[in-house]
């Protein structure tokens, strides 16, 4: 996110909206084994580090750090206490709840569920900071750059389905959107949009990237550009109305 990297730094920020995308994908899908709570909350750490002192720890003690020192900085209340704590929750589920891995009693989808959200507000928190726009501006703008979460996109044997009656163009956008900022590879695609004819799947995807809404080649796959992830958003938001 551009919008946060005045306040964070342009690695942290891309970090922090690397992390939070793929919490988001992961509630999509619902592949619980590529959650990445934890990361986000260390990413979050140094953050905070950054904002305090200008400098954060490679690896930083995120128990130490979250459980000792960060209520004794001199940060905005919102981010010393309140994201904080949420992110404190979030480390403790990530710890406690074995939420990267399956159970036989399978609760991760709700912990997940709740991580995700944590995230989130976690996010649109920092973008209020450095945006100076309200939270709900900030919420509503986190929304616009996340992958849909429900039942749009599933997995199941490792291929994505897009369960919406929408053309090819558009499938191919939400279904490069579940994986974004990734790349896919073709055979991936042609197998996700099997019920399609595989020459048009192979057309529709050189439109997009004659469009410059992805980019990408058969050999290396395809992923959506900024303008293509705009267009994938509008797509969602579409079917959402």
């Amino acid at each position: 996110m551009a919008a946060l990297a005045g306040l964070l730094g342009p690695t942290l920020a891309a970090d922090l909206a690397g992390d939070l995308v793929k919490i988001r994908r992961d509630c999509a899908t619902r592949t619980l084994e590529r959650a990445a709570p934890g990361k986000f909350v260390e990413t979050f750490v140094q953050c905070l580090q950054h904002i305090d002192t200008g400098t954060y720890d490679a690896k930083p003690s995120v128990d130490d750090y979250l459980g000792k020192k960060v209520e004794n900085t001199s940060m905005p209340e919102g981010l010393r206490i309140c994201a904080a704590r949420v992110a404190r929750s979030m480390y403790t589920f990530r710890n406690k709840r074995n939420i990267a891995h399956k159970n036989d009693v399978d609760s991760n989808t709700h912990d997940l569920a709740f991580t995700h959200q944590g995230a989130a507000w976690i996010t649109a928190e920092l973008l209020r900071h450095a945006t100076g726009v309200s939270m709900q501006e900030a919420g509503a703008l986190i929304e616009l750059v996340q992958a849909p979460v429900g039942t749009l996109v599933e997995e199941i044997g490792g291929t994505r389905l897009v369960h919406a009656d929408v053309p090819v163009k558009a499938e191919l956008l939400i279904l490069l959107h579940s994986h974004y900022p990734d790349a896919v590879a073709v055979d991936s695609v042609l197998k996700s949009l099997s019920r399609r004819s595989a020459g048009t799947v192979r057309n529709r995807l050189r439109d997009l990237h004659t469009e410059k809404l992805a980019h990408g080649d058969a050999k290396s796959g395809y992923r959506l550009t900024q303008a293509g992830h705009a267009a994938a958003v509008a797509e969602i938001k579409a079917l959402a109305v």
